[in-house]
């Protein structure tokens, strides 16, 4: 009898050992989907949304690292005059401002970080729509200059409500 219960118990903990294996393996190997993506010509980047105003307000603040194929996408429910800044933003960033009908209308490249409480505005000239943060020296790395054009597939479902 006590030759089965070994045998049961090691039976059960392969079991056990078994699913966990399998379980680590899928988290390792899982992927975060992007909400969104954003591509210029050939290159594409994964980035997350900021619709609601507590997002936008948390963008990349206190974010120490920004892989090159990822950014911080803002959506805005209209086009108009945009203003960002870099507060509590630990990395440079070129920031991309984007209008309705996708095109680059104002780019800001290698915008600073900002850890005090006074960080200057950065105003765009012409109104957008969206505005997406990327990398300090994507721009002009890609060569992105105003009047291109952008690709964007939202994958997040979202709606506007204020």
């Amino acid at each position: 009898m006590e030759k089965k219960k070994i045998i049961l118990f090691f039976f059960i903990g392969f079991i056990a050992l078994t699913v966990l294996l399998v379980f680590w393996e899928w988290r390792i190997f899982e992927k975060k989907k992007p909400e969104a993506e954003v591509c210029f010509k050939d290159h594409c980047f994964s980035v997350d949304l900021a619709v609601t105003p507590e997002e936008r307000l948390k963008g990349l603040a206190y974010k120490n690292k920004l892989n090159i194929e990822e950014g911080m996408f803002f959506v805005f429910d209209r086009e108009d005059i945009y203003s960002f800044w870099m507060k509590n933003t630990l990395i440079p960033l070129d920031i991309i401002w984007i209008n309705s009908d996708q095109k680059i209308v104002y780019i800001k490249e290698n915008a600073p970080p900002c850890l005090k409480d006074n960080c200057s505005l950065i105003t765009p000239d012409q109104k957008a729509k969206y505005v997406l943060e990327i990398s300090a020296g994507i721009v002009k790395k890609l060569g992105l200059k105003v009047g291109d054009k952008a690709t964007i597939k939202i994958f997040r479902p979202f709606h506007f409500s204020y």
